[in-house]
């Protein structure tokens, strides 16, 4: 990580609430929330564009939390094969 250089930034109330509920739903701290908008800006990103990335974002959690739910459903059925497989093998013959 690169050195930090600490500056001071007034913020109003709203704003300062607000970056306060982003960083507790995204679970980091304000400041990374602060030198995130900066970056962003210094990119030159613009608000719709973020928002687009943010809604992007959501959507593929949303399709791999699905994904991994089938893997487990999957696997789930995979391991009930293995053991039935299991249980008739032993009642077979040698």
């Amino acid at each position: 990580m690169k050195a930090m250089q600490s500056t001071m930034v007034y913020l109003t109330a709203e704003q300062k609430s607000g970056l306060a509920k982003r960083a507790q739903q995204r679970k980091t701290k304000v400041a990374a929330e602060i030198r995130s908008a900066v970056d962003a800006y210094l990119a030159g990103a613009t608000p719709q564009e973020l928002e687009l990335l943010d809604a992007a974002t959501r959507r593929a959690r949303e399709e791999i939390d699905a994904m991994i739910r089938t893997a487990d459903q999957i696997l789930a059925s995979h391991q009930a094969f293995l053991r039935e497989m299991r249980r008739l093998r032993k009642g077979r013959a040698p």
